[in-house]
């Protein structure tokens, strides 16, 4: 067996002994938040997918695991291996969360972690146990507990859909699963909602005292791969699709009462390719009735780097056609690839931005996995806004309801649509144009930065020789990444929405004009910003700006 192999063989059975949970009281955010000034900034991390079997110059079409090829350039890297189906070697993960760990963790406030945390199930040769599952999400467990927990940052995990066995497949709960999950992230899930984890694996933490707020989801009860579940059918209440979306509406209307605002994040994206159909529905017409709590949406799973839009005119209801389908996908993704999927939807907005009404939509963000399958080595540092008072609700009602589009009155009489979501909701929406999701206030996302290990660093690490990650774009236009003297007087490094180390020389100085690195020049993440994007990416004329989107979609690659 070579060095290599020892190396990684016995870095698997030191990090399963010495990263072993231990047994400890849950802790809740609000205790560790206190001592720390608050930064202005978060982490999210996603699919990470370390592997145990991966071997250094194995093949790629063996998943990394075997084979050595005759052809040099068909190996598996120290590091990992871009563009290929090969996942994580523990090089990588240990990698990138020491890298976060020392170069990160004292620049953020919380980390959203949006699961995948074991490999994929992509070799006959070698199937994954449970044991294998539960010992690797263990280990990036008890990671994430150093790197950042035991520093007073909180972290929201989530389950994601390569972290049960078989994958993707998950029964109503409580269950083995749930039971397992509440054991390994216990000190990640605050007390009051550890029992409602048991059931469902969802649950809901303030990262920002009595302020702020993360709902962690279990899509797995809403995908549609998962065919354990009833997918959220009207007329099956205990579902566990419908039980965790009656628990949201009451989390919801709970944290808008107390004027706090929200993320909800979770694995797999809300869309209609993704969720069963009446999942789907809920979770817009949920996105669109509390927009006025909702700062944002973010997932992972789909690798890809990419936004997409919630819109009104996702409850309208489906044609007859495709009820007696079971209800199916309105939208049928299969002739076009993710990119020509958007550019398409994106083309559905209203020409003229004065004809927009902003109370329609809501922006999912998907981040870019940690794993180099099938791109690169990934993850994003968000900017929020600090400054301001708290907006308090208007606890008004619409004079009209907003339960979804079209002639519901007539069509809703007819058996085929009388028992589903699409006919029961009617509740009046809270919307406000002044919230933190329509404008920049106190709480607003402001921008985000993408890092990446590029192709050319990964392929040329070595044992002794380290990869790098590096910015690969910021959301924020030039002008914004260098605060006003006040604010610098005032706030001092914490001004700057990305620390300075952490841009490239060519933008540390303010009078930069280096225009590679901010292609979108949004003023802040508000769903006006998200909307205009969209609108200009669906114009034909915005050639540069529509290719420079899909580069970074996939990484300079093609779709996976």
């Amino acid at each position: 067996m070579s060095t290599k192999s020892h190396f990684l063989l016995a870095l698997l059975f030191l990090n399963l002994e010495v990263f072993a949970i231990p047994a400890q009281v849950p802790l809740q955010a609000p205790e560790t938040q206190n001592a720390r000034k608050l930064r202005g900034r978060f982490l999210h991390i996603t699919d990470i997918h370390p592997d145990p079997h991966y071997k250094v110059d194995a093949s790629h079409t063996s998943s990394c695991h075997r084979n050595k090829p005759k052809k040099e350039k068909t190996r598996a890297g120290y590091y990992g291996t871009p563009f290929s189906e090969c996942d994580s070697p523990f090089s990588l993960t240990n990698f990138t969360l020491d890298y976060l760990d020392k170069q990160w963790s004292s620049e953020i406030d919380f980390v959203v972690w949006t699961g995948d945390n074991a490999r994929h199930d992509n070799d006959r040769a070698l199937p994954r146990t449970t044991k294998e599952i539960y010992d690797l999400n263990r280990v990036v467990a008890r990671r994430m507990e150093d790197a950042f927990l035991s520093k007073g940052i909180p972290v929201i995990p989530s389950l994601g859909n390569n972290d049960v066995w078989p994958h993707n497949i998950l029964m109503p709960g409580p269950n083995s699963i749930t039971n397992e999950y509440s054991s390994i992230w216990k000190s990640f899930i605050p007390f009051p909602s550890y029992q409602v984890f048991q059931r469902g694996a969802y649950y809901s933490a303030e990262v920002i005292p009595n302020s702020v707020a993360v709902i962690a989801l279990n899509t797995m009860y809403f995908y549609d791969s998962n065919k354990a579940v009833g997918g959220c059918e009207y007329k099956e209440p205990q579902d566990p699709g419908n039980l965790q979306f009656d628990w949201l509406e009451v989390q919801l209307e709970m944290y808008r009462d107390r004027d706090m605002q929200v993320y909800l994040t979770g694995h797999v994206p809300p869309s209609p390719g993704n969720f069963f159909p009446e999942c789907y529905v809920r979770y817009v017409e949920l996105s669109l009735r509390f927009q006025d709590t909702i700062l944002g949406h973010l997932f992972g799973h789909m690798n890809a780097d990419h936004f997409s839009l919630i819109e009104a005119e996702d409850l309208q209801l489906p044609s007859v056609e495709s009820s007696q389908h079971h209800l199916d996908r309105p939208h049928q993704e299969s002739k076009y690839d993710l990119f020509d999927t958007l550019i398409r939807d994106f083309g559905d907005l209203p020409k003229s931005e004065r004809k927009v009404d902003f109370d329609n939509y809501a922006v999912i963000n998907v981040s870019p996995s940690v794993v180099p399958n099938p791109y690169l080595p990934s993850f994003r540092v968000f900017t929020y806004n600090t400054t301001g008072t708290p907006k308090k609700s208007i606890k008004r009602k619409h004079g009209h309801r907003h339960g979804g589009m079209g002639d519901k009155k007539t069509e809703c009489k007819k058996e085929i649509y009388a028992d589903t979501w699409w006919c029961k909701l009617s509740k009046p929406w809270y919307s406000d144009p002044d919230s933190p999701s329509r404008t920049n206030t106190l709480w607003s996302p402001l921008g985000y930065a993408q890092y990446n290990i590029p192709e050319k660093r990964l392929d040329s690490s070595s044992e002794n020789r380290k990869p790098k990650y590096k910015l690969e774009y910021l959301t924020f236009p030039l002008e914004l990444l260098h605060p006003s003297s006040e604010a610098a007087d005032a706030k001092g490094d914490f001004a700057y929405p990305i620390p300075l180390r952490h841009l490239p020389q060519s933008l540390r100085s303010p009078n930069s004009t280096k225009m590679k690195y901010t292609p979108y020049q949004l003023p802040d993440l508000t769903i006006p910003s998200w909307v205009e994007l969209a609108r200009l990416l669906a114009d034909p004329k915005e050639k540069k700006l529509r290719k420079q989107f899909r580069e970074y979609m996939y990484m300079g690659g093609e779709e996976g």
